[in-house]
């Protein structure tokens, strides 16, 4: 019966997704979870992207920009692919403006 209710519920989109064979709502949400699970190579892909490309504007204080960065390296790591804490320091080097940056050797 359960499973009745929960293909009446499920867009007809999300048919095509699940086997016909399923027989009970257990399995049947085991499968469409499988197919529409984040990919956490994507989400890595754009937590990284985003720690390279970011530039310090000096709109705000520098120590928030500094600490939104290293945010951005936490959830790199939750992700469970650690930046070595000189990868993250050389980060942050290259992207503060020429003023702020006289510790380039």
């Amino acid at each position: 019966m359960s499973l009745v209710i929960i293909k009446r519920a499920i867009p007809e989109v999300f048919m095509g997704a699940v086997s016909k064979d399923t027989t009970n709502a257990k399995d049947y949400l085991a499968e469409i979870e499988k197919r529409f699970v984040k990919s956490d190579k994507a989400e890595t892909n754009t937590i990284l992207k985003s720690l390279i490309s970011m530039k310090y504007k000096g709109n705000d204080n520098i120590k928030k920009y500094i600490i939104e960065m290293s945010n951005l390296a936490s959830k790199h790591k939750a992700l469970k692919l650690d930046l070595h804490e000189d990868l993250l320091v050389h980060l942050i080097l290259i992207s503060l403006p020429v003023q702020f940056n006289h510790f380039k050797e």
